[in-house]
């Protein structure tokens, strides 16, 4: 209940949806300062500046505690690189990929002896793919040892990524644990590994904002700019959904 709900709320927390609204109450209550409002909310949210800041600032507190001389028990890859419209034998990948990159890196170059893969449906459907399938065939496919790779396609959220990851923890006996995940993403994926009592080392990746003081990109609206900016505000929305649920500390 709480997944399909967090997903129906998750759609408000766009700006697309609030333009959308406050130009349809412009129109039908021919208020044309509401209408206004509601191209200056998708004009806002749409340039590349605006959207940059937003995700540096969410991204400047992603803590970073992976060392390079320790040796990990596992690495902890956790899902939300696989497009929704991927098909079997065809994986899709979003930008969230480098996820699964980074996660090769580390079992090829023996920074971790096995690798969770923690990751439901990406979608309710009943046909729909497994994430943490799909990319550990792709680790697979890529030459890692499949005996390395422990599937954990039962969660449908970073809270269940926690608890399920905990549980395998716990049956491998694995104490020495490093969690990869987007910079945006880690620090409510930290706290939901802290909430369930495991600790963890952080590796972020898939650093996406540049430095807003040396901006030499586009003033124009960009479609690009936009999706960038909704993202922010659903991962500000989870991180509040999260701490009043007791997910996260």
């Amino acid at each position: 209940m709480f997944f399909f709900l967090s997903k129906t709320l998750d759609a408000l927390f766009s700006p697309l949806t609030w333009a959308a609204l406050l130009i349809a109450a412009g129109l039908l209550k021919r208020r044309r300062p509401i209408a206004l409002a509601g191209l200056g909310v998708l004009l806002l949210f749409s340039l590349e500046p605006f959207a940059n800041l937003l995700l540096y600032a969410l991204e400047k507190g992603a803590p970073s505690t992976y060392r390079g001389d320790v040796p990990y028990d596992a690495v902890i890859l956790l899902g939300g690189a696989v497009e929704r419209a991927t098909t079997p034998g065809q994986p899709s990948y979003n930008d969230n990929v480098e996820r699964l990159l980074e996660t090769y890196d580390l079992l090829r170059a023996d920074r971790a002896r096995f690798a969770i893969v923690s990751g439901g449906a990406v979608d309710a459907r009943a046909s729909a793919p497994v994430e943490a399938d799909v990319l550990a065939g792709q680790l697979v496919d890529w030459g890692v040892d499949p005996e390395r790779v422990i599937v954990e396609g039962r969660s449908r959220n970073t809270h269940d990524n926690a608890v399920e990851s905990k549980r395998i923890a716990l049956e491998r006996g694995f104490t020495r644990l490093l969690v990869v995940t987007s910079a945006y993403h880690m620090p409510r994926a930290l706290g939901c590994f802290r909430a369930v009592g495991v600790p963890v080392d952080a590796l972020p990746v898939d650093y996406r904002a540049y430095d807003y003081k040396h901006f030499s990109g586009s003033w124009l609206p960009r479609a690009n700019a936009l999706e960038r900016s909704t993202m922010v505000l659903r991962e500000w929305f989870g991180r509040g959904v999260y701490r009043i649920r007791g997910y996260t500390r």
